[in-house]
Parts: C-alpha cells; sequence; structure tokens
C-alpha cells in the first residue's frame, strides 16, 4: 500500500521507520518542516518527501499532529484524498478531534478511526524517532465513526505488523476517561512534583525513584497544555481523586497513625500487583 504520514516528529518519524523496517508499503512523509523531510528521504525512513496532492494516490493516510492541526489539516486538504482511503490520527485525546474529523470526512469515502500509540518518550522530535518504538505497546483505535470492519481489519494488521503487541479496540468517550487517569495525570504529578523547592538541590541523594517520577516533566507545554484543556473535565476529576488520596497519606502522618499509613501502603502495593496483571494481558486485539 501507499501510506501517506503527516508529521514526522517522534510518533510519525517512528511510525515511518517501523513501517519501513517491516513491511514493503510505500510512505510518502510529509512536515511543515522541509529539512525533516530531507533528512528522512536521505536516511530511507520515507520514500519520498510529500505534499498534500499525494493524498490522491495514498491508500492509509496517517496524521500525527497535534488535535487542532490534525483537524485543520484533514479539512484542509480532505479533497485531494483518494476514494476510500483510510484515515487515522495519533491525537492523545479522542472526542474532540474524533467529532471535528467525523464531521469533515462525513458524506465522503474517506473511512475515518480514531487511534492513539500508547507509547512515547519524554524527548520530542523526528531526531528522536526510532523503528522499536512501539514494540509490544498498545495500539489503541476508536472506530464509532467507521462501519467498516475491512478498514479497522487493514489498520489493526498494520499497526500489528510494525511491532505493536495488541490493538485495544474503544470507543472515544472511555478512551478519554481512562487516558485522563493513565497519561495526563501522571503527566501532571511529575510537572507538580518537579516543582518542589528542593528539586533542584538533590545532587548525590537521587537515584531511581526520582528519575522515574520526573521523566515525563520533560514535555511539550504547547502540546500537553492543548491535550489537557480537550480532556479537562476528565482530568480535573482523576486530579481530583488523587489530592483526596495524597490527603489521606497526610493524615496519616499528622495524626501519627502508623496503622493507617501501613494500610494505605499495604493497598497500594496490592493494586500495583492487580494493575500489572492487566498492563502484560496477551497480546492481540482487546475491546474496551
Amino acid at each position: 500500500m501507499n501510506i501517506f504520514i503527516c508529521g514526522l516528529g517522534l510518533i510519525g518519524g517512528s511510525i515511518a521507520k517501523a513501517v519501513k523496517a517491516h513491511t514493503f508499503h510505500t510512505v510518502i512523509g510529509f512536515d511543515r518542516d522541509a529539512e525533516v523531510c530531507r533528512r528522512a528521504e536521505a536516511e530511507g525512513v520515507i520514500d519520498r518527501a510529500g505534499q498534500p496532492r499525494d493524498l490522491a494516490e495514498c491508500d492509509i493516510v496517517i496524521v500525527a499532529l497535534y488535535p487542532d492541526a490534525a483537524a485543520a489539516f484533514v479539512g484542509e486538504n480532505l479533497k485531494a484524498f483518494k476514494a476510500n482511503a483510510i484515515l487515522v490520527d495519533t491525537c492523545g485525546i479522542k472526542t474532540e478531534v474524533a467529532v471535528k474529523i467525523a464531521a469533515l470526512v462525513k458524506g465522503t469515502s474517506v473511512r475515518y478511526i480514531g487511534g492513539h500509540p500508547m507509547a512515547g518518550t519524554e524527548r520530542s522530535g523526528y531526531e528522536n524517532a526510532f523503528a522499536e518504538l512501539f514494540t509490544g505497546a498498545s495500539m489503541i483505535l476508536c472506530p464509532e465513526y467507521c462501519d467498516d470492519k475491512a478498514a479497522l481489519d487493514t489498520l489493526s494488521e498494520l499497526f500489528l505488523g510494525i511491532g505493536f503487541g495488541r490493538i485495544t479496540v474503544s470507543t472515544c468517550k472511555h478512551h478519554d476517561e481512562v487516558i485522563a487517569f493513565t497519561s495526563q495525570l501522571a503527566h501532571v504529578v511529575s510537572s507538580a512534583y518537579i516543582h518542589g523547592r528542593l528539586a533542584t538541590e538533590y545532587s548525590g541523594f537521587a537515584a531511581g525513584s526520582f528519575a522515574d517520577m520526573t521523566r515525563v516533566a520533560r514535555l511539550s507545554a504547547d502540546m500537553w497544555t492543548e491535550l489537557f484543556f480537550e480532556n479537562r473535565e476528565n482530568l480535573s476529576d482523576a486530579l481530583g481523586e488523587l489530592i483526596g488520596n495524597l490527603e489521606s497519606y497526610k493524615a496519616a502522618l499528622d495524626k501519627g497513625d502508623r496503622d493507617a499509613m501501613h494500610a494505605l501502603l499495604a493497598e497500594g502495593n496490592a493494586r500495583k500487583i492487580e494493575s500489572e496483571k492487566l498492563q502484560f494481558a496477551p497480546k492481540g486485539k482487546s475491546k474496551c
């Protein structure tokens, strides 16, 4: 197939590298930074640098941009899409962006499925993209605006073929509720933690725990602000729940209640063990 990838940053660049490493598909890459396209073509990451007019020959279009930019790209270039093309975005929120894109493609032959690769690093940009980023990861697909099973099967086969360990089929609403907890809240906590007054005075005192807690504080403020506010109700709920949980730990300390602290820690340990069973569920395709 011919695959058009719009946006060759960490995610789009890694998808391009994985497609070239694991399949025989042709990859046409497009990025607002012409130098990135030239570098990707020179490195064999894409077969050629493209322009929106090249959408006319592409079977799959992957839009790896921020939510607002993703919808804007589709709206500006929809007339160039090949008939019956499969369109998938990689945005970290789904409800708002999916509603916008679904409205744009309604009445056309373009088959749109929302997507979100559950993989990434704290560093962004093409220079940090690598083919094995998705090895064993979950690819979430939200096909509620597409009733063509063949399109879902085609995307599932593609993503499993480039290294993803499982396909998770979800509604946009459920995706955004869960992702507020599993991803967005973690970024808020990491960012808030590094605001601590001792965060710059730890030399010689920090080990793995500090590194783990602060890893995702290194982030794109532009992207994460957009993601947070396009999912703000779900994120606010998750943050409120966390604050309540933290108050329980603080109360145990303030009251000198060792039994209460021990119970909280023991329950946390048990819930971590249970969560790992879900995280490392069998590979394949699942529905949420």
